[in-house]
């Protein structure tokens, strides 16, 4: 998963990117890099760390031009040198630099296309390159000194064609303006927003509505699935569809997860979403165990906070804030490696022991993956003396794999992953365990935006909406994405690779 951002404005737009990117900070916090054009010269700054520290006075005062584009990441196949730090940049047709959302699921196709019949070369293991160069090689087909709005969503319609998966993307063309793209089933998510200055409009796309919100954007709306934004450097914007038959399947566990509470994605509101989550996972509550005993219900911060209110709302018992976050450490779902994910639970969060001593507490989360976190919370309500420590999820068991952006990793190391729901709450020393059901999921969701096609839930119920996951692409992602393969992979980027950004 990561944070995108494009700008056209009309002074420089290095401050408005960098604020952008610290809004969407929780979206990577592997690498961040922003690229601003000023008198058809790229200026650009990445590497790996937040963005606080990536980008100091000196880099931004480098970083001049009216247009430009921004990203954080983290890692989905375990690689995460500098190198791998976006924008990625080619230099033909025009100088293109891009930031990418997502993940694609023919990507080893596309890298064998590209090097055999586009004649083009990569540097690196990264799909984002990847689709770079596929965008750079369709614009180049058309064959123009100077590219139209049709000639971009002509190369784009050829895009949506040839590659396969989950992506947003931003594209800034040299002495241009930028292109904004979404793939034909709106998996990972884009809005853009404009604002009136005293020289003119602005435009600004974005991963999330709250980087546009702070920056002062009017949200106009979401980047439909399959299409393409082109804004010109004066303002003009542009609009095609450029997908042949495009279906809105929004990732559901933005909602569970990824999202900030204070974004809305494709017409939904993240908090509100999260609330009917929490209504519905205490309606399974009560049904289950009627004459329950719970005392007190603890939501595990911060992505749990809104389901864990809605659950003791309805439950009619006390809701507390029984664990305290250091909001220094970042988000254990995305710490590369077993080791560290361990380590970093202690470090984040630590027990109120007044409001567990001697009570049947409720643990509230968003979701269990590895169910690391989960199994060290629950031992800590223990240490903090809880007399029963129940664990309720706003989200079904993940079972399967994500391969459209996110890093779950592969399906041997996923708790639920060929255990039965009892097994699960053994093996994280619960109490009791109760996930949410994936129809309640849906509809948690579906209530915020009736227009929406369906969502992706393929990490609960292995089904994968661009329809080419197939055993041989698991053994390949098993491969890439076990701890144990990281572990390998950034052994050898540690002995073998340059810093050059």
């Amino acid at each position: 998963m990561c944070g995108i951002v494009g700008v056209v404005g009309k002074s420089d737009v290095n401050l408005q990117l960098y604020d952008a990117l610290t809004m969407l900070q929780h979206r990577g916090q592997d690498a961040a890099g922003i690229v601003t054009c000023d008198r058809n010269r790229l200026c650009q700054q990445k590497a790996n760390g937040l963005v606080r520290d990536v980008f100091r006075t000196r880099h931004m005062q480098r970083l001049t031009g009216n247009f430009g584009i921004g990203h954080v990441r983290y890692p989905t196949a375990g690689s995460s040198g500098p190198a791998l730090a976006q924008p990625f940049y080619v230099n033909s047709p025009y100088g293109i630099s891009l930031a990418h959302n997502g993940n694609l699921t023919n990507v080893q196709e596309i890298a064998d296309e590209i090097f055999q019949q586009d004649l083009r070369h990569i540097n690196t293991d990264s799909d984002s390159e990847a689709l770079l160069n596929v965008f750079a090689h369709e614009l180049h087909k058309q064959g123009k000194l100077q590219p139209s709005p049709e000639d971009i969503f002509e190369a784009m319609r050829a895009v949506h064609k040839r590659i396969r998966g989950g992506y947003a993307c931003v594209a800034l063309i040299v002495g241009y303006g930028i292109v904004a793209f979404r793939d034909p089933n709106g998996i990972r998510p884009l809005v853009y927003g404009k604002r009136e200055t005293d020289a003119g409009t602005e435009y600004m796309v974005a991963s999330e509505s709250v980087a546009l919100d702070v920056l002062g954007y009017e949200v106009v709306r979401d980047v439909r699935p399959g299409e393409v934004l082109y804004i010109e450097l004066d303002g003009t914007l542009h609009a095609e569809q450029c997908a042949e038959d495009p279906k809105l399947h929004p990732c559901i566990f933005e909602h569970v997860y990824f999202a900030r509470p204070d974004s809305i994605i494709d017409g939904i509101s993240v908090h509100k979403a999260r609330l009917r989550q929490g209504e519905y996972l205490a309606e399974k509550i009560l049904r289950e165990r009627p004459d329950h005993d719970i005392d007190v219900v603890i939501p595990i911060p911060d992505s749990s906070r809104s389901a864990g209110q809605a659950v003791a709302h309805k439950l009619g018992v006390k809701f507390r804030e029984g664990m305290v976050k250091n909001r220094y450490i970042g988000r254990t779902f995305i710490m590369p490696g077993q080791k560290q994910r361990k380590k970093s639970v202690r470090q984040k969060l630590n027990p109120i022991p007044l409001e567990f001593r001697g009570k049947n507490v409720l643990l509230v989360d968003d979701s269990i993956v590895r169910g690391t976190t989960c199994k060290q919370i629950v031992q800590m309500a223990r240490e903090a003396g809880a007399a029963k420590v129940y664990f309720a999820t706003a989200a079904p068991a993940v079972k399967y794999p994500n391969v459209y952006g996110i890093d779950m990793p592969s399906a041997s190391e996923l708790v639920a992953s060929g255990r039965t729901e009892k097994e699960v709450q053994d093996e994280i020393g619960a109490d009791w365990l109760v996930y949410q059901d994936l129809q309640d999921l849906v509809a948690a969701s579906a209530e915020g935006n009736t227009e929406v096609d369906g969502f992706d839930t393929s990490v609960f119920d292995g089904t994968y909406v661009t329809g080419d996951v197939d055993d041989d692409y698991f053994a390949a992602l098993d491969q890439a994405r076990s701890d144990a393969a990281k572990e390998k992979k950034a052994a050898g980027d540690g002995a073998g690779q340059s810093a050059v950004i």
